[in-house]
């Protein structure tokens, strides 16, 4: 019924507007057919009228008048009402609509309008420096869900992690390991800038050494070090690696796959897989003239940059940015940027039509410069989308959750799955928009409540299951279509609501929007709850039982799909 009431629209465009093939095509693209929000204003409505007739200059009620005419003659159409200023609402007769139920959950709205891309997710990408804790976990659940949502849409996705393995930070891990194994500080002059939680001491007991306590100098090691403490730090690792080379080097190894190893346990657990991770060493260094950074920085030294001060500087103002940036510094290192621009070059190298990165809200002054190395490069701008997310701010007993790395005292995602486990925690990291502020309060999450939106979600599913257990065990078949009877329709508005799944999903993978879905899921949850406390389901009259079940079935369903989506496994019994 979709597609037939979809050709009427376009042939309407073609035959009664006198438009140019643009602003036709334009029409096309801007018009909805959607299913109505209420049956009292039919089942399914459109917009096309108010939008024609500002391209065509006509008015738009005579426009919607002219076009409920050519809808009427359509098979399985009742009535067609001209609403407010120019809506079209379309009623459609009950087994036209019952039998738009049975195809309900294959319906994607303008299947030919989309073009399937080949997309590349890179989210997560936390420094490889300790566990990942609660905050990470909404970048970890919202990057997957759109990933799932994409590939439903019939795109292809690729997921990658962006592995830091070649900066500072790495350094300051394997110091700390150094200087928690061999006890070279105590517990009250451990340096302020160091790693101090607990797993850091794990991973020093986990790392075999030649090297013994008795051979290290302390008292060299901590003499005279700067009271800045970034500037301690820094001095700790140049003092260490000096002295313990080979120890050093181990030390760092072993220490940055002990943390990727945990970090990619805790994503499988969280059910987050990635088909690629790429470590930023991969990209060489700029002392290697044949290293792809290095190659990448010679192209754009040919037309896109300036020396200035002894460093490097990138002309990104000529792209949009509000400065030009310093890519090699004057010393010759390379900055963060160098590495970043090289890396999204080679993501755009790789062939993906669209590059989507998931990023914290607080690299929000990082985008300008990004779009601007990806035009010195020759790609366009627009073939990266950045997400930005928000951390989640986790609450317990009325009190924030403290998560800092450095310090130790955060509350890490595995202990967030073992609490509540890894499917209620993707649910509530993804019930808001993913740029706004969210608060999750766990102890809300641990109830069996309709306060829980997700017990109340999954209660839903539970409850269809059992229903159909109990009209299996009277000794029925579960239906697998509607009954054609007249003048019931208890499950008219139940069936309407599971028909908007479909469309919902498609919004939610246009926009990057997938708590359009848990938004959703919320409301048909709702609506099967009062059609189950309203509706004598298993006592009803047989033929109507039937349309009951089916409707149950449909429904359930589309619970199913959408828990899908979002990476959950729909329960069946709770």
């Amino acid at each position: 019924m979709f597609t037939q009431i979809s050709l009427a629209l376009n042939n309407f465009i073609d035959d009664v507007l006198d438009l140019a093939s643009d602003q036709k095509n334009l029409l096309i693209l801007k018009h909805k057919l959607n299913l109505s929000d209420s049956l009292d204003k039919g089942h399914w409505t459109t917009n096309l009228c108010l939008i024609a007739s500002n391209i065509a200059k006509k008015n738009p009620k005579e426009l919607a008048a002219q076009l409920a005419l050519s809808l009427e003659g359509i098979e399985g159409i009742q009535k067609v009402e001209v609403a407010g200023p120019g809506f079209v609402n379309i009623f459609l007769t009950q087994p036209a609509f019952l039998q738009q139920a049975e195809v309900g959950l294959k319906l994607i709205p303008d299947p030919e309008q989309t073009t399937k891309q080949k997309i590349q997710i890179e989210f997560v990408s936390a420094n490889p420096t300790g566990p990942l804790h609660v905050g990470h976990g909404r970048g970890a659940a919202y990057g997957d869900a759109i990933g799932r949502i994409l590939e439903h849409l019939g795109h292809e996705v690729e997921r990658e992690y962006y592995v830091n393995d070649a900066g500072r930070q790495i350094d300051i891990l394997a110091c700390s390991i150094f200087l928690r194994k061999f006890t070279c500080f105590d517990e009250d002059t451990f340096p302020g800038s160091a790693y101090k939680g607990g797993y850091v001491l794990d991973i020093a007991d986990s790392i075999s050494l030649d090297l013994k306590a008795e051979e290290i100098n302390k008292e060299t090691l901590r003499s005279k070090l700067p009271e800045d403490p970034e500037a301690q730090i820094d001095e700790l690792i140049t003092r260490i690696q000096s002295a313990h080379v080979e120890s050093w080097s181990l030390i760092r190894a072993q220490g940055l796959a002990y943390v990727i190893q945990s970090i990619k346990a805790d994503l499988t657990e969280f059910k987050v897989n990635f088909d690629h991770w790429f470590f930023e060493s991969s990209l060489g260094n700029l002392s290697d003239n044949q290293s792809e950074i290095s190659l990448a920085i010679q192209k754009l030294q040919k037309n896109h940059t300036y020396e200035k001060d002894g460093a490097v500087w990138l002309e990104s103002t000529k792209f949009g940015d509000d400065k030009d940036r310093v890519i090699i510094r004057e010393d010759g290192r390379g900055t963060y940027l160098s590495a970043d621009l090289v890396y999204h070059k080679n993501k755009l190298d790789r062939g993906f039509s669209t590059i989507i990165n998931v990023w914290g809200s607080d690299h929000h002054g990082y985008i300008k410069r990004i779009e601007a190395t990806i035009e010195a490069f020759g790609y366009k701008k627009q073939q990266m989308q950045v997400q930005l997310v928000q951390f989640a701010n986790l609450f317990e007993d009325g009190a924030k959750v403290k998560m800092s790395t450095r310090s130790g005292n955060f509350y890490t995602l595995k202990q967030l799955i073992d609490d509540i486990g890894p499917d209620a925690s993707r649910f509530y990291y993804l019930s808001k928009q993913a740029d706004q502020h969210l608060d999750f309060d766990i102890g809300v999450a641990r109830t069996n409540s309709k306060d829980n939106l997700y017990y109340y979600v999954q209660y839903a599913h539970a409850r269809i299951c059992s229903v159909q257990k109990k009209y299996v065990g009277l000794g029925k078949t579960l239906p697998n279509a509607f009954s054609d009877i007249e003048n019931f329709h208890a499950c008219d508005e139940l069936i309407q609501l599971a028909l908007n799944f479909s469309f919902v999903v498609h919004n939610a993978g246009e926009n990057l929007h997938p708590h359009l879905i848990v938004y959703y899921l919320r409301d048909l949850a709702q609506g099967f709850h009062h059609f189950y406390n309203d509706v004598n389901i298993l006592n009803a009259e047989e033929a109507e039982q039937i349309n009951i079940m089916r409707s149950l079935a449909v429904v359930k369903d589309v619970l199913g799909s959408a828990l899908e989506l979002l990476g959950i496994e729909p329960l069946d019994q709770m």
